[in-house]
Order: C-alpha cells, then structure tokens, then sequence
C-alpha cells in the first residue's frame, strides 16, 4: 500500500482526508504542526505528502523547501493544500518544491484523483531509452542523474520541472499541447488545469535563463522545444 502522509493543522479536515485515503487503498497517517511533520517525513519516509501551507511550528513553503534538501526526502511527491488560490501562491508553491497544489474547499474526490496521478506518474518517471545524456543547444540534460547544465552551470529543477523538460526534449521539434503535457507528464486528463502547465513553464525558463529561450510559445496550443 502506498503511505500518504498528511500535514495538516485542522485535525478534523486531516482525519476526513484520511480517511477518505483509506477507502481508496491507501495507508495515511496525520501530523498536525509543521516541524513536527518534517521531523516525521525524515524518520518514516512516505510515498507522498499532503502539506497544508499555513502550519502551526513551521510554515508549509519552509516544510517544503527543506524536504527537498534532504537526500531521504527529496524525491518524495508533494501536493500542497491551502486555502489561497491566487496566482502568486501558486507559483511559490511550486518555486519551493511542490508537485501539484489543491484549493480550499475541494471535493475528497478531486484529492484522491490527483494523488493517484501523481503517485501514478513518479512510478512511470519519463525515461530516456538510448541517449544518457541529451544536448540542445546550451543546455545539457543528464538522464541517469538527473541534472541539467544550462550555458555550463548546474540548475536546480524539482521533480516535475525535470520531467516536463526532458518530455519536451524528446519530442524536440514537435509541438505539444497543453493537455498533452498535462496528460504525459502530470497524468491529468483535466483541460481545466492547463494554467498548471503556464506555471511550470514559466518557472522552467526562469531557472535555465538565456538558453530557455529554446521553449517556444505556439500561441493558442502550447509548446515546442526548437533551437
């Protein structure tokens, strides 16, 4: 069974979401305060996290960040949940880390579709299947570690980000739509989370500079890798 752990400071939104979890195949446990859920993450490590983003003892931004500076926690998926919907939040949910981010009030429904999806898409990691190493233009993007060098200086991508630039580098050339990299790379099949994508790209280009430029806008669609 995969482990969800759920960082949550309402303890009766934390137990409906575990138990709803449950119903759905899943082991969850609750932690209610932000240090206290890092401690726990780093002791029993989890196939995925749910972190609210206002905690009691740590926020959920800082709770996220160290979580992906810790070799134990690194990779474990992340999908914040909070009451803030606005733009800007979102995108510090995912500058620190965060995989996927949910809205206050959601349907118990809606949480466990986008905890199988991502739980579906970091056992099927986008692979590589000759090339270790794939160049286009000043970037470099090493399939086995999962680095990327951008203009010869290592960059620093979360999880998702990685993904999403090495799906786009296989099919360098071609454009691919906004569903479609939601469905190959997020496992959505959601067209209403497109802005999703938006973020992601957005953020992806800011962290390769200059050489992002090779991630061309198709106006109306979505996207394309082109030197």
């Amino acid at each position: 069974m995969k482990r969800v752990l759920i960082i949550e400071d309402e303890k009766d939104l934390a137990e409906l979401l575990a138990f709803n979890l449950e119903k759905e195949g899943y082991t969850a446990s609750c932690v209610h305060d932000g240090k206290l859920g890092l401690e726990r993450a780093g002791a029993d490590v989890p196939d995925l996290i749910l972190l609210d983003l206002m905690l009691p003892g740590m926020l959920g931004t800082e709770v996220c960040k160290a979580l992906r500076k810790d070799q134990r926690t690194a990779h474990i998926p992340v999908i914040m949940i909070t009451a803030k919907g606005d733009e800007i939040d979102r995108v510090v949910g995912f500058e620190v880390g965060a995989d996927d981010y949910i809205v206050k009030p959601f349907s118990m429904r809606e949480v466990a579709l986008r905890v199988k999806a991502v739980t579906r898409r970091f056992e099927h990691e986008v692979q590589t299947p000759t090339a270790e190493l794939i160049s286009i233009g000043d970037i470099v993007i090493d399939t086995q570690r999962h680095t990327v060098m951008s203009a010869g200086l290592e960059i620093e991508l979360t999880s998702t980000e990685f993904k999403l630039l090495l799906y786009m580098a296989e099919k360098k050339g071609c454009v691919q739509s906004r569903e479609q990299l939601l469905q190959k790379v997020w496992s959505y099949n959601n067209a209403g989370d497109t802005r999703t994508v938006d973020t992601h790209v957005t953020r992806l280009r800011g962290k390769l500079g200059v050489p992002g430029d090779i991630i061309k806008t198709v106006r109306g669609f979505g996207y394309k890798i082109e030197v």
